[in-house]
Protein backbone atom coordinates (compact mmCIF):
# COMPACT_ATOMS: atom_id res chain seq x y z
CA UNK A 1 0.00 0.00 0.00
CA UNK A 2 3.08 2.22 0.76
CA UNK A 3 3.39 2.59 -3.33
CA UNK A 4 -0.04 3.62 -3.79
CA UNK A 5 1.05 6.40 -1.54
CA UNK A 6 3.70 7.18 -2.94
CA UNK A 7 1.53 7.57 -6.73
CA UNK A 8 -1.36 9.32 -4.96
CA UNK A 9 0.65 11.77 -3.52
CA UNK A 10 2.50 12.88 -6.57
CA UNK A 11 -0.80 13.89 -8.23
CA UNK A 12 -3.15 15.54 -5.61
CA UNK A 13 -4.69 18.60 -6.59
CA UNK A 14 -5.24 20.29 -3.82
CA UNK A 15 -7.55 22.95 -4.99
CA UNK A 16 -9.33 20.38 -6.70
CA UNK A 17 -9.98 18.82 -2.66
CA UNK A 18 -10.50 21.79 -1.64
CA UNK A 19 -13.23 22.93 -4.16
CA UNK A 20 -14.93 19.31 -2.93
CA UNK A 21 -14.59 20.16 0.50
CA UNK A 22 -16.06 23.52 0.20
CA UNK A 23 -19.10 22.47 -1.95
CA UNK A 24 -19.84 19.27 0.08
CA UNK A 25 -19.56 21.51 3.42
CA UNK A 26 -21.93 24.10 1.89
CA UNK A 27 -24.62 21.41 0.97
CA UNK A 28 -24.18 19.56 4.39
CA UNK A 29 -24.74 22.40 6.30
CA UNK A 30 -27.97 23.24 4.66
CA UNK A 31 -29.25 19.52 4.71
CA UNK A 32 -28.27 19.28 8.63
CA UNK A 33 -29.58 23.04 9.64
CA UNK A 34 -32.79 22.42 7.78
CA UNK A 35 -33.52 19.14 9.15
CA UNK A 36 -32.54 19.97 12.78
CA UNK A 37 -34.52 23.43 12.33
CA UNK A 38 -37.91 21.43 11.35
CA UNK A 39 -37.03 18.75 14.04
CA UNK A 40 -37.08 21.48 16.84
CA UNK A 41 -39.62 24.56 15.35
CA UNK A 42 -42.31 21.31 14.41
CA UNK A 43 -43.63 20.79 17.77
CA UNK A 44 -44.44 24.38 18.44
CA UNK A 45 -47.23 23.97 15.91
CA UNK A 46 -47.98 19.86 16.98
CA UNK A 47 -47.74 20.40 20.68
CA UNK A 48 -51.47 20.22 22.17
CA UNK A 49 -52.73 23.04 24.23
CA UNK A 50 -52.64 22.22 27.99
CA UNK A 51 -56.18 23.28 28.80
CA UNK A 52 -58.13 22.74 25.65
CA UNK A 53 -58.65 19.43 23.75
CA UNK A 54 -58.18 19.28 19.94
CA UNK A 55 -61.35 17.76 19.43
CA UNK A 56 -62.38 21.54 20.88
CA UNK A 57 -63.58 23.96 18.48
CA UNK A 58 -65.09 27.73 19.41
CA UNK A 59 -67.48 29.02 17.11
CA UNK A 60 -68.61 32.48 16.21
CA UNK A 61 -70.24 34.39 13.74
CA UNK A 62 -69.20 35.59 10.74
CA UNK A 63 -68.96 39.91 11.30
CA UNK A 64 -70.09 42.05 8.10
CA UNK A 65 -71.71 44.77 6.83
CA UNK A 66 -74.44 42.72 6.12
CA UNK A 67 -75.12 42.07 9.84
CA UNK A 68 -74.89 45.74 10.57
CA UNK A 69 -77.86 46.64 7.72
CA UNK A 70 -79.91 43.66 8.54
CA UNK A 71 -79.57 44.34 12.16
CA UNK A 72 -78.81 41.16 12.80
CA UNK A 73 -77.09 40.42 16.08
CA UNK A 74 -73.90 38.65 16.55
CA UNK A 75 -75.13 36.77 19.76
CA UNK A 76 -75.90 33.24 19.85
CA UNK A 77 -79.57 33.00 21.27
CA UNK A 78 -81.06 29.35 23.17
CA UNK A 79 -82.94 28.43 19.86
CA UNK A 80 -79.40 28.59 18.04
CA UNK A 81 -77.31 27.04 20.44
CA UNK A 82 -79.67 24.35 21.04
CA UNK A 83 -80.36 23.62 17.01
CA UNK A 84 -76.55 23.06 17.12
CA UNK A 85 -76.53 20.77 20.23
CA UNK A 86 -78.62 18.63 18.06
CA UNK A 87 -76.67 18.17 14.97
CA UNK A 88 -74.96 14.64 15.10
CA UNK A 89 -71.35 15.58 15.00
CA UNK A 90 -71.48 17.91 17.88
CA UNK A 91 -70.49 15.75 21.37
CA UNK A 92 -71.35 18.56 23.42
CA UNK A 93 -71.87 22.60 22.59
CA UNK A 94 -71.26 25.23 26.27
CA UNK A 95 -71.21 29.31 26.41
CA UNK A 96 -68.74 32.17 26.51
CA UNK A 97 -69.90 34.19 29.76
CA UNK A 98 -68.57 37.50 29.71
CA UNK A 99 -68.27 40.08 32.70
CA UNK A 100 -71.02 43.03 32.92
CA UNK A 101 -68.84 44.79 34.74
CA UNK A 102 -65.73 46.86 35.11
CA UNK A 103 -62.24 45.06 35.80
CA UNK A 104 -59.32 46.80 36.46
CA UNK A 105 -55.90 45.11 36.56
CA UNK A 106 -52.32 45.50 37.96
CA UNK A 107 -49.38 43.15 36.75
CA UNK A 108 -46.09 43.12 38.12
CA UNK A 109 -43.48 40.51 37.57
CA UNK A 110 -40.63 40.19 40.62
CA UNK A 111 -42.01 43.42 42.16
CA UNK A 112 -41.80 45.32 38.66
CA UNK A 113 -44.47 46.70 36.85
CA UNK A 114 -45.67 45.26 33.79
CA UNK A 115 -48.88 46.27 33.06
CA UNK A 116 -51.67 48.71 34.14
CA UNK A 117 -54.96 48.26 32.48
CA UNK A 118 -58.93 47.11 32.18
CA UNK A 119 -59.79 44.07 31.32
CA UNK A 120 -63.03 41.80 30.57
CA UNK A 121 -63.28 38.16 31.60
CA UNK A 122 -64.90 35.29 30.14
CA UNK A 123 -66.10 31.55 31.16
CA UNK A 124 -66.64 28.64 29.62
CA UNK A 125 -68.32 25.53 31.62
CA UNK A 126 -66.09 23.80 33.90
CA UNK A 127 -66.11 20.39 32.09
CA UNK A 128 -64.24 22.22 28.61
CA UNK A 129 -61.26 23.00 30.88
CA UNK A 130 -58.65 20.13 30.71
CA UNK A 131 -56.42 20.20 33.45
CA UNK A 132 -56.33 19.77 37.55
CA UNK A 133 -59.62 20.52 39.04
CA UNK A 134 -58.43 21.34 42.68
CA UNK A 135 -56.40 24.20 40.46
CA UNK A 136 -59.25 25.22 38.03
CA UNK A 137 -62.21 25.87 41.66
CA UNK A 138 -63.91 28.89 42.63
CA UNK A 139 -65.64 29.58 46.57
CA UNK A 140 -67.97 32.83 46.25
CA UNK A 141 -66.81 35.11 47.91
CA UNK A 142 -63.32 34.14 48.09
CA UNK A 143 -60.30 36.41 47.23
CA UNK A 144 -58.48 34.21 45.24
CA UNK A 145 -59.25 33.56 41.46
CA UNK A 146 -57.69 31.11 39.10
CA UNK A 147 -56.50 32.84 35.87
CA UNK A 148 -55.98 31.28 32.28
CA UNK A 149 -53.88 33.82 29.91
CA UNK A 150 -53.81 33.48 26.30
CA UNK A 151 -49.90 32.42 25.37
CA UNK A 152 -49.53 35.46 23.02
CA UNK A 153 -49.17 37.30 26.75
CA UNK A 154 -46.64 35.37 27.81
CA UNK A 155 -44.71 35.96 24.34
CA UNK A 156 -45.04 39.59 24.26
CA UNK A 157 -44.05 39.77 27.77
CA UNK A 158 -40.66 37.76 27.10
CA UNK A 159 -39.64 38.87 23.65
CA UNK A 160 -41.11 42.97 24.74
CA UNK A 161 -40.71 43.38 28.47
CA UNK A 162 -38.54 41.15 29.54
CA UNK A 163 -35.97 41.92 27.11
CA UNK A 164 -36.05 45.38 26.84
CA UNK A 165 -36.04 46.11 30.88
CA UNK A 166 -33.66 42.95 32.30
CA UNK A 167 -36.77 41.14 33.70
CA UNK A 168 -36.69 37.24 33.97
CA UNK A 169 -38.20 35.39 31.32
CA UNK A 170 -41.69 33.18 32.21
CA UNK A 171 -42.25 29.54 31.52
CA UNK A 172 -45.55 27.71 33.35
CA UNK A 173 -43.07 26.32 35.38
CA UNK A 174 -42.54 30.18 36.86
CA UNK A 175 -46.10 31.77 36.81
CA UNK A 176 -45.07 32.08 40.89
CA UNK A 177 -43.55 35.00 39.85
CA UNK A 178 -46.63 36.61 38.19
CA UNK A 179 -48.11 39.15 40.55
CA UNK A 180 -51.77 40.15 39.25
CA UNK A 181 -54.42 42.20 41.14
CA UNK A 182 -57.77 42.57 40.18
CA UNK A 183 -60.43 45.55 40.73
CA UNK A 184 -63.71 44.85 40.29
CA UNK A 185 -66.24 47.60 40.13
CA UNK A 186 -70.04 47.64 39.70
CA UNK A 187 -73.60 47.67 41.29
CA UNK A 188 -71.77 50.93 43.95
CA UNK A 189 -69.64 48.49 45.28
CA UNK A 190 -65.37 48.26 44.45
CA UNK A 191 -63.57 45.06 45.58
CA UNK A 192 -60.22 43.92 45.29
CA UNK A 193 -59.14 39.97 44.53
CA UNK A 194 -55.37 37.95 43.94
CA UNK A 195 -55.68 36.60 40.11
CA UNK A 196 -53.50 33.32 40.51
CA UNK A 197 -52.32 32.73 36.85
CA UNK A 198 -52.51 28.80 36.69
CA UNK A 199 -51.50 28.53 33.22
CA UNK A 200 -51.52 29.51 29.36
CA UNK A 201 -53.47 28.73 26.18
CA UNK A 202 -52.75 28.32 22.70
CA UNK A 203 -56.03 28.35 21.56
CA UNK A 204 -57.89 30.74 23.81
CA UNK A 205 -57.75 34.37 23.02
CA UNK A 206 -59.08 35.72 26.16
CA UNK A 207 -58.67 36.25 30.13
CA UNK A 208 -60.50 32.80 31.05
CA UNK A 209 -62.33 32.79 34.77
CA UNK A 210 -64.11 29.52 36.44
CA UNK A 211 -67.59 29.39 35.56
CA UNK A 212 -68.59 29.45 39.01
CA UNK A 213 -66.52 32.77 39.85
CA UNK A 214 -68.20 34.39 36.29
CA UNK A 215 -71.86 33.37 37.70
CA UNK A 216 -71.18 34.69 41.17
CA UNK A 217 -69.23 38.04 40.50
CA UNK A 218 -71.94 39.10 37.55
CA UNK A 219 -74.67 38.35 40.32
CA UNK A 220 -73.20 40.49 42.56
CA UNK A 221 -71.74 43.38 40.67
CA UNK A 222 -74.02 43.37 37.81
CA UNK A 223 -77.41 41.55 38.65
CA UNK A 224 -79.56 43.60 36.56
CA UNK A 225 -77.51 42.80 33.24
CA UNK A 226 -77.39 40.08 30.95
CA UNK A 227 -75.65 39.91 27.24
CA UNK A 228 -76.34 36.80 25.32
CA UNK A 229 -72.94 34.42 23.77
CA UNK A 230 -71.76 35.72 21.07
CA UNK A 231 -69.21 32.31 21.29
CA UNK A 232 -69.46 29.02 21.91
CA UNK A 233 -67.14 26.07 22.72
CA UNK A 234 -68.25 22.62 20.92
CA UNK A 235 -66.65 19.46 21.12
CA UNK A 236 -66.51 17.72 18.03
CA UNK A 237 -67.65 13.85 17.42
CA UNK A 238 -65.24 13.57 14.44
CA UNK A 239 -63.13 16.52 13.49
CA UNK A 240 -63.00 15.18 9.59
CA UNK A 241 -66.31 15.04 9.11
CA UNK A 242 -67.72 17.19 6.64
CA UNK A 243 -70.91 17.71 7.57
CA UNK A 244 -69.63 20.75 10.20
CA UNK A 245 -67.97 23.16 7.86
CA UNK A 246 -71.10 22.79 5.87
CA UNK A 247 -73.60 23.48 8.73
CA UNK A 248 -71.44 26.46 9.76
CA UNK A 249 -71.20 27.69 6.10
CA UNK A 250 -75.29 27.63 5.99
CA UNK A 251 -75.75 29.35 9.25
CA UNK A 252 -73.23 31.80 8.60
CA UNK A 253 -70.79 30.67 11.50
CA UNK A 254 -66.91 31.03 11.48
CA UNK A 255 -64.87 28.83 13.62
CA UNK A 256 -61.86 30.13 15.76
CA UNK A 257 -59.54 27.41 15.21
CA UNK A 258 -55.98 27.92 15.82
CA UNK A 259 -55.30 24.22 15.68
CA UNK A 260 -56.51 24.29 12.06
CA UNK A 261 -54.13 27.19 11.54
CA UNK A 262 -51.50 25.47 13.46
CA UNK A 263 -51.77 22.44 10.79
CA UNK A 264 -51.96 24.19 7.56
CA UNK A 265 -48.54 26.19 9.25
CA UNK A 266 -46.76 22.75 9.63
CA UNK A 267 -47.34 21.89 6.59
CA UNK A 268 -46.31 24.83 4.81
CA UNK A 269 -42.86 24.72 6.79
CA UNK A 270 -42.63 20.94 5.84
CA UNK A 271 -42.48 21.91 2.32
CA UNK A 272 -40.13 24.60 2.28
CA UNK A 273 -37.37 22.87 4.68
CA UNK A 274 -37.94 19.94 1.78
CA UNK A 275 -37.17 22.20 -0.80
CA UNK A 276 -34.17 24.10 1.75
CA UNK A 277 -32.70 20.36 1.90
CA UNK A 278 -33.30 19.75 -1.90
CA UNK A 279 -30.72 22.74 -2.94
CA UNK A 280 -28.79 21.37 -0.39
CA UNK A 281 -28.29 17.69 -1.79
CA UNK A 282 -27.76 19.06 -5.25
CA UNK A 283 -25.09 20.90 -4.09
CA UNK A 284 -23.81 17.45 -2.60
CA UNK A 285 -24.66 15.76 -5.07
CA UNK A 286 -22.29 18.23 -7.48
CA UNK A 287 -19.65 18.29 -4.70
CA UNK A 288 -19.77 14.57 -5.10
CA UNK A 289 -19.14 14.38 -8.83
CA UNK A 290 -16.61 16.73 -8.22
CA UNK A 291 -14.70 14.72 -6.09
CA UNK A 292 -14.88 11.51 -7.90
CA UNK A 293 -13.68 13.51 -10.99
CA UNK A 294 -10.39 14.51 -9.37
CA UNK A 295 -10.27 10.77 -7.76
CA UNK A 296 -10.68 9.49 -11.58
CA UNK A 297 -7.78 11.88 -12.68
CA UNK A 298 -5.46 10.89 -10.52
CA UNK A 299 -6.18 7.20 -11.16
CA UNK A 300 -5.60 7.62 -14.69
CA UNK A 301 -2.60 9.62 -14.20
CA UNK A 302 -1.19 6.31 -12.47
CA UNK A 303 -3.13 4.24 -15.02
CA UNK A 304 0.33 2.61 -16.42
CA UNK A 305 1.93 2.62 -12.86
CA UNK A 306 -1.27 0.68 -11.41
CA UNK A 307 -1.18 -2.21 -14.01
CA UNK A 308 2.33 -2.79 -13.12
CA UNK A 309 1.25 -3.21 -9.43
CA UNK A 310 -1.76 -5.37 -10.41
CA UNK A 311 0.97 -7.36 -12.47
CA UNK A 312 3.06 -7.72 -9.11
CA UNK A 313 0.31 -9.36 -7.27
CA UNK A 314 -1.24 -6.38 -5.66
CA UNK A 315 -4.92 -6.85 -5.19
CA UNK A 316 -7.65 -4.07 -6.72
CA UNK A 317 -8.60 -4.41 -3.13
CA UNK A 318 -5.25 -2.78 -1.84
CA UNK A 319 -4.63 -0.42 -4.37
CA UNK A 320 -8.37 0.96 -4.30
CA UNK A 321 -8.18 1.38 -0.30
CA UNK A 322 -5.44 4.74 -0.41
CA UNK A 323 -8.17 6.19 -2.71
CA UNK A 324 -11.06 5.13 -0.27
CA UNK A 325 -9.31 5.91 2.46
CA UNK A 326 -8.49 9.83 1.36
CA UNK A 327 -12.29 9.88 0.08
CA UNK A 328 -13.45 8.56 3.77
CA UNK A 329 -11.47 11.04 5.22
CA UNK A 330 -12.36 14.15 3.36
CA UNK A 331 -15.77 13.44 4.00
CA UNK A 332 -15.59 12.81 7.86
CA UNK A 333 -13.31 16.11 8.27
CA UNK A 334 -16.64 17.82 6.40
CA UNK A 335 -19.32 16.01 8.76
CA UNK A 336 -17.48 17.56 11.80
CA UNK A 337 -16.77 21.06 10.79
CA UNK A 338 -20.65 20.93 9.50
CA UNK A 339 -21.42 19.75 13.28
CA UNK A 340 -19.51 22.34 14.30
CA UNK A 341 -20.86 25.26 12.81
CA UNK A 342 -24.67 23.80 13.33
CA UNK A 343 -24.05 24.39 17.39
CA UNK A 344 -23.65 28.73 17.39
CA UNK A 345 -26.56 28.39 14.41
CA UNK A 346 -28.94 25.85 16.31
CA UNK A 347 -28.49 28.39 20.07
CA UNK A 348 -29.15 31.32 17.71
CA UNK A 349 -32.55 30.69 16.83
CA UNK A 350 -33.57 28.45 19.63
CA UNK A 351 -32.64 31.45 21.72
CA UNK A 352 -35.39 32.82 19.61
CA UNK A 353 -38.00 30.06 19.73
CA UNK A 354 -37.81 29.56 23.08
CA UNK A 355 -38.39 33.59 23.85
CA UNK A 356 -41.40 33.23 21.87
CA UNK A 357 -42.82 29.80 23.54
CA UNK A 358 -40.51 29.26 26.79
CA UNK A 359 -42.96 25.96 27.30
CA UNK A 360 -41.48 24.31 23.81
CA UNK A 361 -39.40 21.37 24.55
CA UNK A 362 -35.42 22.12 23.61
CA UNK A 363 -35.18 18.66 22.21
CA UNK A 364 -31.57 17.19 21.24
CA UNK A 365 -29.29 17.89 18.15
CA UNK A 366 -29.25 14.06 17.71
CA UNK A 367 -31.60 14.49 14.51
CA UNK A 368 -28.59 16.23 12.66
CA UNK A 369 -26.04 13.96 14.27
CA UNK A 370 -28.31 10.76 12.28
CA UNK A 371 -28.91 12.35 9.47
CA UNK A 372 -25.16 13.80 8.97
CA UNK A 373 -23.95 9.86 9.98
CA UNK A 374 -26.10 8.77 7.62
CA UNK A 375 -25.23 10.64 4.64
CA UNK A 376 -21.80 10.46 5.16
CA UNK A 377 -21.75 6.97 5.02
CA UNK A 378 -23.85 7.13 1.96
CA UNK A 379 -21.52 9.47 0.02
CA UNK A 380 -17.93 7.22 0.66
CA UNK A 381 -20.14 3.84 0.27
CA UNK A 382 -20.49 5.26 -3.31
CA UNK A 383 -17.06 6.75 -3.39
CA UNK A 384 -15.78 3.63 -3.06
CA UNK A 385 -17.59 1.46 -5.15
CA UNK A 386 -16.95 4.07 -7.78
CA UNK A 387 -13.43 3.86 -6.52
CA UNK A 388 -13.17 0.16 -6.85
CA UNK A 389 -14.80 0.11 -10.24
CA UNK A 390 -12.57 2.31 -11.91
CA UNK A 391 -9.60 0.02 -10.07
CA UNK A 392 -11.39 -3.44 -11.84
CA UNK A 393 -11.76 -1.87 -15.18
CA UNK A 394 -7.61 -1.22 -15.27
CA UNK A 395 -7.32 -4.98 -14.03
CA UNK A 396 -9.78 -6.52 -16.46
CA UNK A 397 -7.77 -4.04 -19.03
CA UNK A 398 -4.16 -6.12 -18.30
CA UNK A 399 -5.85 -9.11 -19.52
Amino acid sequence: MSLVWKLLRQHISVPQFMGFALANLFGMCIVLVGYQFYKDVIPVFTSEDSFMKTDYVILSKKIGMGNTLSGRSNAFNNSEIADLAAQPFAAKVGKFTSTEYKVDAHMSVSGTDVLNTELFFESIPDEFVKGSTADWSYTPGEKRVPIILPRTYLTMYNFGFARNRSLPKISEGLMGLIDLDIFIQGNGRREGFKGKVIGFSNRLSTILVPQAFMDWSNANFAPDAHSDATRLVMQLDNPADENVTKYLDRKGYEMENGQLEAEKTARFLQLMIMLVMMVGLIISALSFYILMLSIYLLVQKNAAKLENLLLMGYSPGSIARPYQMLTIGLNVAVLLIAWALLLPVRSYYMEIIEALFPNTDAGTIWPAVILGIGLCALVSLCNGMAIRHKIMSIWRRRD
